[in-house]
């Protein structure tokens, strides 16, 4: 009998198969405490040159085009206090966090960001994406800086690191594409299903429906309370010059 033609892999799914096998020990987030140093380091994956902004499709929400923060504010209330040129914003570092005017639950978020290339650890390109206010996708340079793992680049913050590590270096554009899905919280208040984050970075499936453990903090893990089921998203100072563009989102429908 011939024998049977076995399918052919590239290299990147190679990759992600071998990924598998360590996040299979070490991705778990109640296995490892907190911003564990020890904890195994996610392999690296090329993903590849930078690319033009991607356009929103037709139903989407467009919370940055390049052209001003009209969707943006302070936390407080007050005027954003980021700069707008060249087709981006950048943190002012000390002007606060930028809020969105508008609130959300369920999303399909894109959003594309680039780091300065300065600094290392915890104090190179440090921002972060918080859905809902209170869940963080981490924004880090994560090319060749090394950090807690689940600080780095493309990180639930504190409890998940990436399956792999797909960033592109200081200064170029990186692109995160998500999928959020909210908790859900009985009429008592009780959790009744945990919130949910599906995360590509740069194309490269990082994040594939984890479950959250409650808001994300630095060194802590607090637990669920109850909050609101549309919240508005919000970008971190966190005192780094980190630049946004194509900041688009589609509400999905609860399910």
């Amino acid at each position: 009998m011939p024998r049977p033609t076995l399918p052919r892999f590239t290299l990147l799914s190679v990759l992600l198969l071998a990924a598998g096998s360590v996040s299979a020990q070490s991705h778990r987030p109640h296995d490892w405490p907190v911003h564990a140093t020890d904890r195994p380091r996610p392999p690296r994956v090329d993903p590849g040159p930078e690319r033009p902004p991607v356009p929103p499709p037709s139903d989407a929400v467009v919370l940055f085009d390049g052209s001003g923060l009209g969707a943006w504010q302070h936390p407080d209330g007050r005027a954003a206090g980021w700069t707008v040129r060249d087709g981006y914003m950048e943190v002012v570092p000390g002007a606060g966090a930028l809020r969105t005017r508008e609130a959300f639950g369920d999303v399909q978020l894109h959003l594309e960001w680039a780091a300065p290339n300065s600094g290392s650890g915890q104090d190179s390109g440090n921002s972060g994406v918080f859905l809902m206010e209170r869940y963080e996708v981490q924004v880090l340079n994560s090319f060749e800086n090394d950090t807690y793992p689940d600080g780095q680049a493309a990180a639930i913050y504190g409890q998940y690191p990436p399956r792999v590590n797909a960033s592109r270096p200081p200064g170029a554009w990186q692109t995160y594409d998500l999928v959020f899905r909210r908790p859900r919280f009985a009429d008592d208040g009780s959790l009744r299903r945990p919130a949910t984050v599906t995360l590509f970075h740069n194309g490269v499936l990082v994040h594939d429906a984890v479950p959250l453990t409650g808001p994300t903090a630095h060194r802590d893990r607090p637990p669920y309370t109850p909050h609101p089921e549309r919240l508005p998203l919000l970008l971190q100072d966190h005192d780094e010059p980190v630049r946004y563009r194509a900041i688009w989102l589609r509400a999905l429908d609860d399910e």
